[in-house]
């Protein structure tokens, strides 16, 4: 090893040159993919030649197993690792064929992310969030969203696990070395690939048979389109379902319900084709003038809501039969109960409005109206036999006759005396009863009747009498608000109040009564449309005082008192003086 010892010999200089441009031509650099040929292979290690290197590298037996190359590596053949180090502290080459394997991938993902090209991958595993995906070719880990994974929802994936498919880079963090993908995409694509073939076969103007109801939404209605290319869904406009107006597409339609359609509009950028269903046929308001307000026609049932039926006078010329418009009699009304699909029953036509494309019809206006009937054989005033079909807390529904009607009796009418609370306590459902008709609205669809008015009304007691008039009462009984006392004669008890009881405060006392006199009083106030009197045994004794006053005073009074004959001679001296 002398020629080692001096490095300025020329031979030393010599080797040192060879050396250099020796490892110059190799490149040899750490943190560098390099390529090795296999020299042997043990049970535990793979050794390779890298020229420029002091000594061969070795590789484990278990990082080859783990990207797949242990049974297909063989001697002479080359492979790809990563220069860790050229030497370390014992003076061996560190190098990596996953890692080498693993950047290369990298690099891959990134020309395919770049060129927005597809790569083949493999799902291998579920995750939180989505699923881990293999790369085929360098065997890089991905993950894939569970949004990205398909274009509708999937509650099982196991059938994609392990098989082999296309996937769409979105995201790349080459920082932290990171990539996202998506399958949906790829899909979509597919997709998008399809149906611009099975958009290409139509044109505007063409027919679709047997279109099939998938769903709707406010704005319209989606039909599914079966061709040989494959199935396409389509959107029918809301505007373009029928003449007539129409709220929403699930008034006209049921999922599963095939229909003719008509292509208006292909759009290719957006891959959609428009159709129309109104437009198969001619616009029915053209001849709407064959049709009058006020006459009844024969309409067919289409369709049944809750609020009421479609019908169709005509094909194509459709209308609302709304629940109002079903029954005189009927509240509440279930149109399933009364109509079903495809009967033809008679109704009237109410409105015709051009400009809004409407058509009101009524089925009531056809029979007759059994207010008005009612109204002929019980006029107001007349009395009629009922049954009590319900109560509640102020009043009860009296059933009258056999007229389907239901007449309205308030508390308040139930009796002249009584507290309408507890005289509502005293009837039961089903009772029968007679009642008097008090007033009937044929246009509200209103009768009201009365129990009480069948009598005498207690307050006819004080027709013809006036206010200052005096009666006689009889005491029931007193308390600190004053007395309760009851006319001779008459059903009604009234209240005197204790201010109300005498003129002197010092005898407005109640407690001087003790009840069963007899006692006049005078009508202080009379209002027999309001139904309302006060009495008074004051107002009686001012009356008394006032007639003695005017009854038994004269014009002498008072010449007695002094100085009223001074002044009777001052009135003479004063004349004679005049004269």
């Amino acid at each position: 090893m002398e020629i080692y010892k001096d490095l300025q010999t020329p031979e030393s200089q010599e080797f040192q040159k060879l050396l250099n441009s020796q490892l110059s031509k190799n490149k040899i650099e750490e943190g560098k993919i390099i390529d090795g040929k296999v020299t042997k292979i043990t049970e535990k290690f793979v050794f390779i030649f890298i020229p420029g290197l002091k000594s061969e590298p070795i590789v484990d037996i278990n990082e080859l197993k783990l990207i797949g190359l242990k049974d297909k590596i063989k001697i002479g053949e080359k492979i790809s690792v990563l220069l860790e180090k050229i030497e370390n502290i014992n003076g061996e080459v560190i190098v990596s064929a996953l890692k080498a394997q693993k950047i290369k991938g990298w690099y891959k993902l990134e020309k395919a992310y770049e060129e927005n090209e597809s790569i083949l991958g493999k799902i291998t595993s579920k995750c939180k969030g989505g699923v881990i995906v293999e790369h085929i070719d360098t065997g890089s880990l991905m993950f894939c969203p569970g949004s990205q994974i398909s274009d509708k929802p999937l509650k099982n994936i196991d059938h994609l696990i392990g098989i082999e498919q296309k996937f769409a880079i979105i995201k790349l963090d080459k920082i932290r070395g990171n990539a996202c993908v998506s399958r949906r995409q790829i899909v979509s694509s597919n997709k998008r690939e399809d149906k611009a073939k099975i958009i290409e076969k139509f044109k505007v103007g063409d027919i679709i048979k047997d279109a099939v109801v998938k769903g709707y939404s406010s704005f319209g209605c989606f039909f599914e389109v079966t061709t040989p290319e494959g199935t396409l869904d389509t959107l029918c406009h809301l505007q373009e379902i029928s003449y007539s107006r129409v709220n929403h597409p699930d008034e006209i339609f049921n999922i599963g319900e095939k229909h003719d359609l008509k292509v208006i509009s292909i759009d290719m950028e957006k891959l959609q084709v428009g159709c129309s269903i109104k437009q198969l046929s001619p616009d029915p308001f053209e001849h709407i003038s064959n049709y009058e307000i006020g006459k009844k026609y024969k309409v067919k049932v289409e369709k049944i809501t809750d609020y009421g039926c479609f019908c169709s006078l005509e094909p194509g010329l459709s209308t609302l039969l709304h629940s109002s418009e079903m029954s005189w009699t009927k509240r509440n009304i279930v149109p399933k109960k009364l109509f079903k699909v495809g009967d033809l029953i008679w109704c009237v036509i109410t409105e015709i409005d051009t400009e809004k494309r409407r058509i009101a019809i009524s089925h009531k206006l056809t029979i007759d109206n059994p207010y008005e009937t009612f109204a002929k054989d019980f006029p107001e005033g007349s009395e009629v036999n009922g049954v009590i079909s319900s109560m509640n807390e102020y009043a009860l529904y009296i059933k009258l006759e056999n007229y389907d009607i239901d007449g309205f009796l308030h508390a308040n009418d139930l009796s002249f005396l009584g507290n309408p609370e507890e005289e509502l306590k005293k009837f039961k459902k089903g009772e029968n009863i007679k009642v008097k008709v008090l007033e009937i609205k044929k246009d509200e669809q209103k009768i009201r009747v009365g129990l009480k008015q069948l009598g005498k009304d207690p307050f006819d007691w004080f027709k013809g009498k006036k206010v200052n008039d005096i009666i006689t009462v009889s005491v029931i009984s007193s308390d600190n608000k004053g007395l309760t006392v009851k006319p001779e004669n008459c059903e009604l008890e009234f209240l005197i109040k204790k201010s109300n009881i005498a003129v002197n405060a010092s005898d407005a006392r109640p407690s001087r009564f003790v009840g069963s006199e007899r006692i006049d009083a005078a009508i202080s106030e009379l209002n027999l449309e309001k139904r309302k009197v006060s009495l008074s045994i004051k107002l009686l004794e001012e009356l008394q005082n006032k007639e003695a006053v005017s009854k038994f005073s004269s014009t002498l009074s008072g010449k007695n008192l002094p100085f009223s004959s001074l002044s009777e001679k001052l009135s003479e001296k004063k004349k004679t003086d005049d004269e």
